[in-house]
């Protein structure tokens, strides 16, 4: 099977169940469908890596509760090539969620990739909300805020990240505006 049915599937199979996450992972990946164009041919690989970005959340994968590691590593395990799965490993600004909960030493062992290919997996997960619907970065980035306490990680993550991983975002806009 191609590589973005495969991940299309497995997506589905361990997603799916999960309901919101299934129609943000979904949107997602529409979105990144939208945004081959900025990604010089390397489209399949920003589209399997959108449909399994989050894989980390579901039951049968979540080991340590951080997702990007979890799905990155289930991935790996089974067998999917390395570049998806590192990127899976690094979406979003995950490098900056791992120092604050305790990971950087787990996530270093998967390459952090500076390229097209990963700001438009950024902006394709960080401009679609939870339910699927299409937002800003910032309306994302204040959405993911006021769910959290100001001491939890994932809160404290994106007050460092905010500004890094916006840069992504704009990059991939750039790119989209000169097409």
């Amino acid at each position: 099977m191609e590589i973005v049915g495969r991940s299309r599937a497995l997506a589905e199979l361990l997603v799916s169940p999960l309901g919101r996450r299934w129609r943000h992972v979904h949107a997602v990946a529409d979105r990144a469908q939208r945004l081959c164009g900025v990604v010089d041919g390397e489209g399949d690989i920003l589209v399997a890596a959108a449909w399994l970005h989050d894989v980390g959340y579901a039951p049968e994968v979540r080991k340590t509760g951080f997702h990007a590691l979890d799905g990155a590593r289930y991935l790996r395990d089974d067998g999917y090539p390395d570049r998806i799965v590192c990127l899976v490993a690094h979406h979003s600004g995950a490098r900056f969620e791992a120092k604050e909960r305790g990971f950087e030493g787990e996530l270093a062992v998967f390459e952090l990739e500076d390229s097209p290919v990963m700001d438009a997996l950024i902006t394709a997960d960080l401009t679609t909300a939870p339910d699927g619907s299409a937002c800003t970065y910032d309306q994302r980035i204040d959405e993911v805020l006021a769910r959290y306490p100001v001491d939890h990680p994932v809160y404290r993550t994106w007050s460092k990240a905010r500004e890094v991983i916006g840069a992504s975002v704009r990059r991939t806009e750039e790119r989209l505006a000169n097409l």
